[in-house]
């Protein structure tokens, strides 16, 4: 007997059942689309700063950055001239952005954002910009990013 009762309530109240689930699937979608879209962010920001890091951090690059920020022109010529790894690993880290700009990683504001003085430097500087400029060196995604910080910045 309750049996039948039980039956009974269920089919009354199913329609309500229905709706519920209806409005609670979209809910709980875009619930997890909040999340999974948070937890890309959490995720970029940890890269993010490891690229911080890499690049404010590490003594190699320090040093270059130091020299080419206003450095004596001779020892920049003199850097330019003789490629020493310290100073294409600096540059390939530019180049490694201009990557990651190019995969749809890391947009032209936050590159901007982080690195725009130190790519104005590499751009002011006429032989670095040369060194750069020439193709058989393959900083093409370099080139490119510097073109594109440029045409946003309007310097």
């Amino acid at each position: 007997m309750w049996w039948n009762t039980f039956v009974k309530f269920v089919a009354a109240i199913r329609p309500i059942l229905e709706l519920l689930a209806i409005v609670a699937m979209p809910i709980m979608a875009l619930s997890a689309l909040c999340t999974y879209r948070r937890s890309v962010r959490l995720e970029k920001a940890k890269w993010m700063k490891e690229l911080y890091e890499k690049f404010y951090e590490r003594d190699e690059l320090k040093k270059t950055r130091d020299l080419l920020d206003g450095g004596d022109p001779a020892e920049i010529s003199d850097l330019v001239r003789k490629e020493p790894s310290s100073f294409t690993d600096y540059l390939n880290f530019f180049e490694f952005l201009g990557c990651l700009h190019k995969w749809g990683q890391i947009s032209l504001e936050e590159v901007r954002h982080m690195f725009d003085y130190y790519l104005r430097n590499l751009k002011q500087n006429r032989e670095v910009a040369a060194y750069i400029a020439d193709q058989a060196k393959g900083f093409e995604k370099l080139r490119r990013l510097l073109e594109m910080c440029e045409k946003v910045g309007g310097k």
